[in-house]
């Protein structure tokens, strides 16, 4: 589930192409709290041939239970592990410290373990750019030269003008677990406002550079979340949302209610802010506060969870003391603000159109019968609108791969951009009178190349290309489209090496999401290199209760039809094995946060099916997942256990209450972090442990909780690298693969154990 914008980067299912984001470039609530994980993975396969390796000995720790049963719409419901909810109490430290005693005793016998982190660093080490954008005449990138635990943000004074470092968020921990989550540059490019969180965690501190000195101003903002700043066009101030202090000892787990958006004056202390706007009524409203580029209005976004449908209210900042104003409150569709012409406001709203409109609408006279349409629904998804140069760049989704296409202010098509081929494009933002836009394009086997698009001549030329040891005309992307249970056309990527032999013993790795209105696309991922280089199968579904087909696609995903999503997934791997791509015993499966729910559903439904399973972070106790921090908010996905008949759902399927003692279960590697305050730790360890207790034969279940991270946004390349060496071994072991070994500075295959 990631911190994030609207920017396609900051949802990019691949961890090497993680940026910090600019605040203003988005900041909806939904991307905060929906929390997609979408981290790529690595299966290290070397042949279709496998040698029988011998398995190190392992015991489970045994846990403790209670006789903890609660009472749910009159059915009682036992959760004999709910001691380890409280992450504070010295027998649940105890219990991380024996369970990654015995995670760590098992994954350091796999001789393989420290080539393929030795190769995930060779390639990880190469320079890579965030989408730059220009303010006040500067330009400002992010750039990661390729091992720095954090990227570092830059400013140049051209686009040909040397980088002068700004900000390095390496340099503020000795571990790297400091991250640079977010930032905003005033109107005149002199000050920067930026945000930075500890060891993963979703709260952030915000503090105040002056661009042209290096000086770090006093302003110090804390217990922000979910939020963004937006700069007034002085420059004299910002906007942003917080919570109320929390209470230390309670800070990662508690739920978070009482959104509030605030106005900080800079030189002031935090105590002097104004609050702007908030609910008291509504404890599960969440605000987003950002000033159109004319200075004229604040737009204030009001979320309820993390569903799609918004409301928005506006503020006349031109007028002192003005009230304010209440202008789409129905609750009835999501409405993102894109540009004003003066009182015309222009939103993109899927209102009356599933896949998506642009609509204008005149705050003197707002009434729906008035409404301009500008560009109409089309049969593609309409992702995001921007306004640059008076033109509107539309980005779309054709069966999950980008298009973009210029309209005129007055919705006439002028022209579509081209891009290089199958893969995801994402940026253009800029200034409504500027006719540079910057955007980024990746696939599945390239990684971010940075252009500079010209509005007026609509020319595309290459601003930043990354150098990787690589090369990408040795595989192929197909799309297939597969049929569901239900008879639901479903597509599917599938990646691999040319001339791949379908013999049904190729390794591979199925990957989904399927939530929240999150789209997977192509994207570049290290780990998914390397294993393409050792000829493993990488497949991405695009699942139901996605963003890839619009709303209607989203809904058939959600609450009583959440089902739909495990049944693609598993029809995924069934066609994956029909056509003989690969085996049940060389198959497995991953997913992160929603994800790690889907991984967890389908490993109960259907442990027949797969060899491995990397849940990840997961949402696994669908009956609390709604007590802890955020989760409360994505019950407009899941729906309510309070709610009779959505219980009865989400029981039906979730992944710790349908763990069944006696039961054969798949190889698994449960992974979370003890920062993690997203989706808590206490899922994943309450699913670990009743896993042990229910598993029979002697594939492992195992859980691996990282320290000092969080739920994935920020976390160091380091232990990016770590995690991922020890998922990939721990698939080389249980998919029962040649081990690979590394010769010369290339890879090579060996056959033997671990």
């Amino acid at each position: 589930m990631t911190t994030g914008s609207n920017r396609k980067d900051d949802l990019s299912p691949h961890e090497t192409e993680r940026q910090p984001i600019r605040a203003s470039h988005g900041g909806t609530l939904l991307a905060w709290v929906a929390g997609a994980v979408l981290s790529g993975f690595l299966v290290m396969a070397c042949s279709t041939a496998s040698v029988k390796v011998s398995q190190p000995s392992l015991r489970h720790p045994v846990t403790r239970q209670t006789n903890q049963i609660d009472d749910y719409h009159g059915i009682k419901i036992e959760d004999p592990y709910r001691w380890l909810e409280d992450d504070n109490s010295p027998e649940t430290k105890a219990w991380v410290a024996e369970q990654n005693k015995v995670t760590f005793g098992y994954l350091e016998q796999i001789a393989s373990r420290g080539v393929i982190k030795e190769r995930l660093t060779q390639l990880w080490n190469y320079e890579r750019y965030g989408i730059p954008f220009k303010q006040g005449g500067r330009y400002f990138i992010t750039k990661n030269n390729g091992l720095q635990n954090q990227a570092v943000l830059y400013t140049m004074d051209s686009l040909n003008a040397p980088m002068r470092e700004l900000l390095d968020p390496n340099k503020l921990s000795t571990d790297g677990t400091v991250a640079l989550t977010s930032y905003e540059v005033s109107e005149d490019g002199n000050l920067l406002a930026y945000g930075i969180s500890v060891a993963g965690s979703d709260w952030q501190e915000w503090r105040v550079r002056d661009v042209r000195t290096g000086n770090y101003l006093a302003d110090h903002i804390r217990w922000v979340k979910f939020s963004g700043a937006s700069w007034t066009k002085e420059g004299t101030g910002f906007f942003y949302s917080r919570y109320d202090e929390p209470n230390e000892e309670t800070r990662l787990t508690k739920a978070n209610y009482f959104h509030k958006l605030y106005y900080h004056a800079i030189g002031t202390p935090q105590s002097q802010d104004r609050l702007v706007y908030h609910r008291p009524d509504h404890k599960d409203w969440n605000f987003d506060g950002s000033v159109t580029e004319d200075g004229h209005y604040l737009i204030i976004t009001a979320r309820q969870g993390t569903d799609r449908k918004n409301r928005v209210l506006y503020q006349d900042l031109s007028l002192a003391g003005a009230p304010v104003v209440e202008l789409l409150m129905d609750f009835d569709a999501s409405y993102r603000f894109i540009e004003n012409d003066g009182p015309d406001f222009w939103f993109r709203t899927d209102s009356n159109a599933p896949k998506g409109r642009v609509v204008a609408i005149d705050v003197r006279d707002p009434q729906r019968s008035r409404w301009r349409e500008i560009i109409p629904e089309s049969a593609s998804r309409l992702q995001s609108v921007s306004s640059v140069n008076r033109q509107l760049v539309a980005s779309y989704l054709k069966d999950a791969q980008t298009q973009i296409k210029i309209f005129g202010e007055d919705g006439r098509f002028l022209r579509q951009v081209q891009l290089p081929g199958i893969g995801t494009a994402s940026g253009f933002g800029g200034k409504r009178k500027e006719a540079e836009t910057f955007f980024s394009f990746t696939s599945f086997t390239s990684p971010s190349i940075i252009y500079r698009h010209d509005l007026t001549s609509g020319s595309s030329t290459v601003f930043k290309q990354p150098i990787v040891t690589f090369n990408p005309i040795e595989y192929e992307t197909k799309q297939v489209f597969y049929q569901s249970k239900d008879g639901t056309r479903v597509p599917m990527f599938i990646t691999h090496k040319r001339g791949l032999k379908l013999n049904g013993q190729n390794p591979t790795f199925l990957y989904g999401y399927g939530g929240f209105d999150i789209s997977l696309t192509p994207a570049f991922s290290v780990a998914n290199a390397v294993w393409l280089e050792m000829g493993g199968v990488y497949a991405v579904p695009n699942l139901r209760g996605g963003g890839e087909y619009g709303e209607e696609w989203h809904q058939a995903g959600t609450k009583l039809r959440k089902q739909n999503v495990f049944d693609d997934f598993i029809a995924a791997a069934e066609r994956l094995i029909l056509n003989h791509y690969t085996s049940r015993m060389k198959l497995a499966i991953g997913g992160g946060s929603n994800g790690g729910l889907l991984v967890g559903a389908c490993m109960t439904q259907r442990p027949d099916l797969f060899g491995a399973c990397l849940p990840a972070v997961g949402v696994m106790d669908m009956l609390r997942f709604n007590k802890f921090t955020i989760g409360w908010a994505w019950t407009s996905d899941y729906g309510s256990p309070e709610n009779l008949e959505e219980f009865q759902a989400l029981k039906a399927y979730s992944p710790l209450h349908n763990l069944r003692r006696g039961t054969r279960y798949p190889a698994t590697l449960v992974t979370t972090g003890d920062h993690d305050d997203r989706v808590v730790p206490a899922h994943s360890f309450k699913f670990a442990a009743r896993l042990q207790e229910c598993h029979t034969g002697t594939a492992p279940a195992l859980i691996r909780i990282e320290t000092k991270a969080g739920h994935g946004a920020g976390k160091p390349t380091a232990k990016l690298i770590e995690e991922a060496a020890d998922r990939w071994a721990f698939l080389v072991r249980e998919l029962n693969m040649l081990e690979p070994f590394m010769s010369a500075g290339r890879l090579r295959t060996k056959s033997g154990g671990g």
